[in-house]
């Protein structure tokens, strides 16, 4: 499948899903393992989305993260600890997605912390149409304790060894060497992301999966 085919299918299916929720913006998670292309997608999509005229509403899960100290409470290498105790979920909840829901004042704030700089982000309040579209990319976005708050939801789909090639090149810089990179990725984020994978089985949970290893030729299908 050609990636524009993709987005194509893709916009008609979140305008489609809009519709059956038409009384609050509709909350679209796009999850995925680390390295997937979660953000490259959420991305596209949304411009595919704006230029049939549709409000659109970009967020992360990642500028909702806790500080270092809490994320690293349990080391910085623990798959437990990433999938635990780094991301605020609660902020994530109350400040994003509670509002932009049913009886919600349509009041949010697209993000609380940067993770980067290990300090609050002082993001001032937006206030929403009830016909906009959030976009939510991020890891761990189907877990249990957060499926109540979509309303649409695509899992990005790619293999670990996809995952680990990819983030060789991409945070090569954040970690200093390709080398500290792997390292991380196979003691932490992806012994984390087989936690998640396992548990709570995402990839059932979602709408639609892109399967995304190739991303000029995606595939598109339905969860089993």
């Amino acid at each position: 499948m050609k990636r524009a085919e993709l987005l194509q299918l893709l916009a008609a299916s979140t305008v489609k899903a809009q519709a059956a929720v038409p009384d609050h913006p509709l909350r679209v998670a796009i999850d995925g393992i680390d390295a997937a292309g979660k953000s490259t997608l959420a991305d596209e999509l949304a411009t595919a989305l704006a230029a049939l005229g549709k409000a659109i509403i970009r967020a992360s899960v990642d500028d909702f993260q806790y500080p270092r100290a809490r994320r690293y409470q349990r080391g910085k290498e623990s798959p437990e600890g990433y999938y635990l105790d780094a991301f605020d979920l609660e902020a994530f909840k109350t400040q994003l997605l509670i509002p932009l829901g049913t009886g919600g004042d349509r009041h949010y704030r697209s993000a609380v912390f940067d993770y980067r700089g290990d300090s609050p982000l002082l993001v001032e309040r937006s206030t929403a149409a009830d016909e906009a579209i959030l976009l939510v990319d991020g890891v761990f976005l189907l877990r249990p304790e957060l499926r109540d708050y979509w309303d649409f939801s695509i899992f990005v789909e790619v293999t670990f060894n996809t995952c680990l090639a990819r983030a060789s090149q991409r945070d090569r810089e954040l970690f200093g060497s390709a080398e500290h990179v792997q390292r991380r990725y196979l003691t932490r984020y992806i012994p984390a992301q087989k936690l998640y994978l396992e548990q709570c089985q995402p990839q059932r949970a979602a709408d639609l999966l892109v399967l995304n290893d190739d991303p000029a030729d995606p595939a598109l299908r339905l969860p089993d």
